[in-house]
């Protein structure tokens, strides 16, 4: 079977080392690489060799005529397969989503392969006794294409790593939750990386006169004079923290305790049951409700009968009330039970871990044991999270792939409902392991390649209790929508965590990673938009959340490049941060205030954690006339509670002097250390302060760290190279075409190209292909208001 490919590399089929002197032959051949007669000509004439693309031809022949070359009639059955009485098969049309994301994945390790082949090619060339047959000239006589000139520049700031270090005399006494502002919670990580001198960068940009726009009566005035919000414990774990213990891991207290201990009455219990499948199931799904509901009576039937019921069911059942508990306001629960809903939660936590501790949940074969620990897990893991989380999400994650919920109950005979329960249970820790990865880090604990079970099938709860259950998805919204949005957008958010390091080694290329994101936001617009009425609440939720997590993925990418050390970042990038990481902050502004979806608003913490807001703040507090920058101004006052009173570049310069300091105070108690390089990066070129001589700036400067390499490249002296740096591109421009230029403008035109910071300098982007994913006519490169 054929099977279309994305070109990355020459060759179009992957050959081991061995084999590496045949595929030269092949590739010179069919003239995917230079012809070697032609090796000076191509060298002097300065050309490069076109990447090949590949057609994605649809194959619409049946398989029997395709092999027999002969021409089929595409009917079912074709002539030719009626006519011999052979079997006419024909490829299915399209692949369903995670068939579609499988494939890209082969696409890219192929390409990636077809790559290192090239380059050992390129590094071994032709055996002697090739050479001496004739067949080849001498490897040095080869013109290999050269690297794009596009693709030399690109660069990952290096003040973010993915792993952390400390040491050892740090406070473990000190909660990892990292600091607080407003509803901002950042520990030392931001968007998923490690930022070790996130304290010092915001000196930096805060100290540089370029930006600081306040009047000289604002600039005498101290930052406390403004009400500036002060978090008297800024370290402290907030309202929402739940703390997992490690009682019923190590039975530490379990003994000696009764089911009466915790259980409330069948009232109290109802009521609970009612908030949870009000609030918690609908976007949290683990159970399948009809057979639960079954389980749930059981388990009362029981107890008024004196029996005690099973450990599984009894830890299941309390998850549930649990879950309850935490969705519930403290006003309804002050209302409905007269006590204090942090009371009420430590009652139904301890409830659970002791009846998981009964289940014997560390050695448990039981799915519903694991479904217990699982919806205990989720209200623990919906905001902030402690490194103890990340913990306790990967034994959850052992303990699944010990009972084989990594392999779809499909291939070992299970019953539908059966195969529905044990997909529910294992996305639901897929989305665990991302959501601790990105609080805590370093990485996914589930690789895309280790599992092959399916998605759920989109279809109603009551449809699985039926005589001849659906074995296809519906194309209406049921009640596994909104959870499937959930897990499609969460398996592109696992490709993209795999990208990242990739993209920093060069083995892929961005605009492959972004025409991957495009493809899959069009690709997951059609599948459901058409299935959400806004007038509906949970529909309308699904929406918002379907907006949120894709426009999180373009964030997810490029944040990384927004602030590079050496090179500034394409204006039309620069764009599609600014328009996706509003839309990413609107969306989860929406989730907590629109008063439509309020009974889910809880559980925002686990969809949205604010980092892009910190992000799009250093942004409209560089250039305060970009076009979205009303609408950041929105959102940025929501997050970090501001008074309305103050001008927005006072605002901005509260936000992150604050932010710097806590950062500071949290990374010195934790004792965080940073690599090397990254120090050696950081800070070599003082910020020009007030007063100090310098050259006029233009309106929009196109950078905004001043941070510098240790040795300049090229000529000139290292002050004043680190002093041309500190200019942005434009400036560098003007001076040197203006006729009253100094001997430092001089300098401007002595430098090496890649201080002019031009959008072909920054990053491997193909251009062409970029207009075919976001039209010029829309994402033009113009940022701020004319």
């Amino acid at each position: 079977m054929e099977h279309p490919t994305t070109s990355i590399g020459v060759f179009s089929n992957p050959t081991p080392q061995s084999g590496s002197e045949e595929a030269f032959a092949s590739a010179v051949k069919k003239g995917r690489l230079p012809d070697p007669s032609n090796a000076s000509s191509s060298t002097t004439a300065g050309t490069t060799v076109p990447r090949i693309r590949r057609r994605n031809r649809m194959i619409t022949s049946c398989l029997e005529c395709r092999r027999r070359k002969l021409k089929c009639d595409k009917s079912h059955p074709c002539a030719n397969c009626t006519k011999f009485t052979r079997d006419c098969v024909f490829l299915a049309p399209a692949l369903d989503s995670a068939s579609q994301l499988k494939l890209t994945e082969i696409k890219e390790k192929m390409g990636s392969l077809e790559r290192v082949l090239e380059q050992d090619v390129a590094m071994k060339g032709p055996r002697k006794d090739q050479v001496k047959g004739g067949f080849l000239p001498r490897t040095e006589e080869i013109d290999f294409a050269p690297e794009p000139e596009d693709e030399k520049h690109l660069e990952q700031t290096p003040l973010a790593v993915m792993d952390a270090v400390y040491e050892d005399d740090a406070d473990d006494d000190l909660t990892d939750l990292g600091i607080q502002l407003g509803k901002l919670r950042l520990t030392d990580r931001l968007g998923g990386f490690f930022r070790p001198k996130f304290s010092e960068e915001i000196t930096v940009s805060l100290t540089d006169v370029r930006y600081d726009r306040r009047s000289p009566a604002e600039k005498s005035e101290s930052p406390e004079s403004y009400g500036a919000p002060k978090l008297h414990n800024f370290l402290a774990p907030g309202p929402s923290y739940i703390a997992p213990t490690s009682g019923f891991f190590f039975a530490i207290g379990s003994h000696g305790t009764s089911l009466i201990d915790f259980l409330p009455s069948r009232l109290a219990a109802d009521r609970l049951m009612q908030q949870y499948w009000y609030a918690v199931h609908p976007i949290a799904r683990v159970v399948h409700r009809p057979s639960f509901e079954r389980r749930y009576e059981t388990f009362w039937n029981e107890v008024q009968m004196g029996i005690e019921p099973v450990g599984s069911l009894q830890a299941i059942v309390f998850a549930a009330m649990f879950s309850g508990v935490v969705s519930m306001p403290e006003e309804v629960i002050l209302r409905d039970f007269g006590v204090a809903k942090k009371a009420l939660e430590e009652n139904f936590q301890q409830g659970t871990e002791t009846a998981l501790t009964r289940a014997n949940i560390l050695r448990t074969t039981k799915v519903e044991t694991l479904q217990a620990f699982v919806m205990y897990m989720i209200p623990l893991c919906r905001d902030q999270l402690s490194r103890s989380h990340s913990a306790l999400c990967g034994t959850a994650i052992r303990l699944a792939e010990c009972m084989g919920l990594h392999r779809d109950g499909s291939d070992y005979g299970f019953t539908a409902l059966e195969i529905h329960v044990r997909r529910l249970v294992w996305y639901q820790l897929c989305l665990l392991d991302l959501r601790t990865c990105e609080a805590q880090g370093p990485r996914p604990g589930i690789r895309r390649e280790d599992y092959d079970t399916k998605y759920p099938l989109n279809v109603d709860d009551v449809e699985l209790d039926q005589l001849y259950p659906p074995t296809k998805s519906s194309e209406r919204w049921t009640d596994m929508t909104l959870t499937l949005i959930r897990i499609e957008c969460n398996d592109m958010h696992r490709i993209i965590w795999v990208d990242r390091p990739r993209l920093e080694k060069k083995q892929i290329s961005l605009t492959l990673v972004l025409g991957k994101i495009e493809s899959f936001r069009k690709m997951m617009y059609e599948k459901y938009l058409p299935m959400i009425d806004d007038n509906i609440p949970i529909q309308k939720c699904g929406r918002i959340i379907l907006n949120l997590l894709i426009s999180r993925m373009h964030i997810m990418v490029l944040h990384r490049y927004h602030n590079g050390v050496a090179f500034a970042i394409p204006d039309r990038l620069r764009q599609l941060i600014l328009t996706s990481g509003t839309e990413q902050l609107e969306s989860g502004m929406l989730l907590e205030t629109d008063p439509a979806i309020r009974p889910w608003a809880w559980y925002a913490g686990a969809l949205n954690q604010y980092h892009t807001a910190l992000l799009l703040l250093v942004e409209v507090y560089a250039f305060p006339m970009r076009k979205e920058a009303d609408r950041i101004w929105k959102v940025v006052d929501y997050v970090f509670e501001m008074p309305p009173d103050l001008s927005r570049t006072q605002k901005a310069r509260i936000i992150l002097t604050e932010l710097r300091d806590r950062i500071g105070a949290y990374n010195e108690a934790r004792k965080v250390r940073a690599p090397k390089e990254m120090l050696q990066r950081l800070g070599q070129q003082p910020p020009r302060r007030a007063g100090d001589e310098g050259e006029d700036l233009p309106a929009n400067p196109s950078r905004f760290e001043l941070i510098v390499p240790l040795q300049p490249p090229g000529s000139g002296t290292n002050e004043e190279y680190k002093r041309l740096l500190m200019l942005p591109a434009e400036t560098a421009r003007v001076r040197e075409s203006s006729s009253d230029t100094n001997s430092s403008a001089g300098n401007v035109a002595s430098m090496p190209q890649p201080i002019s910071m031009t959008d072909d300098l920054m990053a491997d982007i193909d251009w062409n292909e970029w207009d075919k994913l976001f039209p010029p006519d829309i994402n033009t490169g113009d940022l701020d208001i004319i």
